[in-house]
């Protein structure tokens, strides 16, 4: 079934990597990619239409004419180094647009809105509390969300990957846990599909924030993590 799909953000790896599987799964499926940089939009387009898109539009601004089945946000950053930026981009920014969404959703009636959060917002560590705050905090926005579109029929998918291997973590030393973008890419689809609530990807890392989570403060702090 032919679907209007929207991504912002969609320059990003993972949302890319989400871009090309949507084409792939049909190429008649209507994909509308925001951006801040027009140039790498262009580019992106191009991909996409070898690839068989067939409709694909691009903006550097959200303005909505028609019904979006599904509305995926990828925007984000990990630089905590700029405590402000850290929480703007993180969470601040991803609430407003949100917030100004919400009657054009609730007039649909339908439709999944699927937001990129964070595993590091299941619990504050020394090496990214920033960070973790503002996934946090994005974290408790979409489940209020979630209640408010209830009544509405409107699905609220919060997406919480571990490691992945993106332009945005090249500087990291890469192990075992790390996952690529593709594999993020297919298990997004695959929780959108399900209406999840909440997805860890890859889906081992429920289990090891369940740890995290759960191991005693007196303890906990006297680790590096």
């Amino acid at each position: 079934m032919k679907k209007h799909i929207t991504i912002i953000g969609a320059t990003s790896a993972i949302a890319t990597s989400v871009a090309k599987r949507y084409i792939q799964e049909n190429p008649h499926h209507h994909l509308t990619l925001i951006s801040r940089s027009l140039p790498k939009l262009e580019t992106l387009k191009a991909d996409l239409s070898i690839r068989g898109g067939l409709h694909i539009d691009i903006d550097t601004q959200l303005t909505p004419k028609e019904p979006i089945d599904v509305l995926l946000i990828a925007t984000g950053t990990i630089d905590d180094q700029d405590v402000q930026d850290c929480i703007d981009v993180n969470f601040t920014h991803i609430a407003v647009q949100l917030q100004k969404l919400i009657p054009f959703f609730e007039k649909q009636q339908h439709g999944s809105i699927a937001v990129i959060g964070s595993v590091a917002g299941d619990r504050g560590r020394q090496s990214n509390y920033v960070y973790g705050s503002a996934k946090a905090g994005l974290e408790r926005y979409l489940e209020g969300l979630r209640h408010h579109f209830a009544p509405h029929k409107v699905h609220v998918l919060c997406i919480k990957p571990g490691f992945v291997d993106t332009p945005m973590t090249a500087s990291f030393k890469k192990g075992l846990l790390w996952a690529t973008p593709d594999t993020i890419a297919k298990g997004i689809l695959k929780a959108i599909q399900k209406k999840k609530s909440t997805v860890y990807l890859p889906g081992f890392w429920k289990g090891i924030m369940f740890i995290i989570k759960n191991i005693p403060e007196a303890i906990f702090h006297k680790t590096k993590l």
